[in-house]
């Protein structure tokens, strides 16, 4: 008999078919016992929708699948939302920060992709980044690096919040073009 999805929920199995993930590092421990080894996993999944929303989790388990199933279920927990410019970079540079890990993110113009190291890698490709570039300054320990990355993430604000936060119009908060500069050198070339 097919069990009937609950009113809530549907099936438990498929209730975000829109979030993707990503094993970063696994790793196996083990514990010396009178009778030998025993071996355990630990696992650090990044989980995301690619339109913005991205999250990590770790796990531990006697078993590699058990350990990455706890890690995903506790990213898709800790999610953040990111507000990207143009659905495809970061709106300013930013730095984050975790422990001895620093990493630096700066917006990158269309066309340069995902330049990062590994873990961070992973959380822009499940945020949903197609340009950008990051470096990674201090410890490499891949739970630091992506700890900083989110920090950095985290302190993200677009134009528009910015306005709204100081009740003023997104004109007032984006950098002036300067164009008289050009439009003074024609009236000169005209008046010459």
């Amino acid at each position: 008999m097919a069990r009937e999805p609950n009113q809530r929920g549907g099936n438990r199995r498929d209730e975000n078919p829109e979030f993707q993930d990503r094993l970063v590092a696994i790793n196996r421990v083990s514990k010396t016992v009178k009778g030998g080894k025993r071996f355990g996993f630990a696992a650090l999944v990044v989980v995301g929708d690619q339109k913005g929303r991205v999250g990590f989790g770790k796990g531990k388990a006697k078993e590699v699948p058990e350990a990455i199933r706890k890690a995903t279920e506790q990213a898709k927990r800790q999610m953040i939302r990111v507000q990207l410019r143009e659905g495809r970079t970061l709106h300013h540079d930013m730095e984050g920060r975790h422990g001895a890990g620093k990493v630096v993110m700066r917006s990158a113009p269309q066309g340069s992709g995902i330049i990062a190291g590994g873990p961070m890698r992973a959380v822009f490709e499940m945020l949903g980044i197609q340009d950008v570039v990051a470096k990674s300054i201090g410890s490499s320990n891949p739970y630091n690096m992506i700890r900083a990355t989110m920090d950095g993430l985290k302190k993200e604000s677009s134009p528009r919040s910015v306005a709204q936060r100081r009740g003023k119009k997104v004109a007032d908060i984006l950098p002036k073009r300067d164009d008289a500069p050009v439009a003074d050198v024609a009236a000169e070339a005209e008046e010459a």
